[in-house]
């Protein structure tokens, strides 16, 4: 089934923005294990691969619009040093998602492609749920400081 060239470039560019999710999270679990806060990393590792399904869900979708979907294309990954640094880099991530997300199911209705458009709900939902999450972490860390907070978020290891 032949899809519309606008809806693609759509599925394409959120594909993007997922894939470079996975490694901007993934890369944030490994630094988060290596600092020792095992809880919170645990957390954005699952978050990364929360993101390479919805990268799957595109991906399926595109190929079945005859599309062909990019892999080799990535935006920015922004690295924090800090867990302040990480979750506002996350956020960012997931802001730019967001609306990237609400136009193109703006798009999608126009066209009549409702399969996608429910994709991008889809998509949405989890997104908003997880700026939910970072929204409430940066929250804590400006009323517990980073020390405290970092305390909550560090696993013992079993002896």
């Amino acid at each position: 089934m032949q899809g519309d060239p606008e809806v693609l470039e759509f599925l394409n560019e959120q594909l993007t923005a997922e894939l470079t999710a996975i490694n901007q999270y993934f890369l944030h679990a490994k630094m988060q294990e290596n600092f020792g806060w095992a809880k919170l990393a645990k957390y954005t590792r699952a978050e990364s691969f929360d993101e390479m399904r919805h990268a799957e869900l595109l991906t399926d979708r595109i190929l079945f619009l005859e599309g062909l979907p990019n892999y080799q294309r990535l935006f920015h990954v922004r690295v924090g040093q800090t867990v302040t640094e990480m979750f506002r880099a996350d956020r960012e991530v997931e802001v730019e998602a967001i609306d990237r997300l609400r136009r193109g199911i703006d798009v999608m209705r126009s066209k009549g492609d409702h399969t996608s458009k429910g994709i991008f709900e889809s998509i949405l939902k989890d997104e908003e749920h997880h700026i939910d999450y970072l929204e409430t972490q940066l929250d804590l860390l400006d009323k517990l400081g980073e020390p405290l907070y970092i305390a909550q978020v560090i696993k013992q290891p079993d002896s």
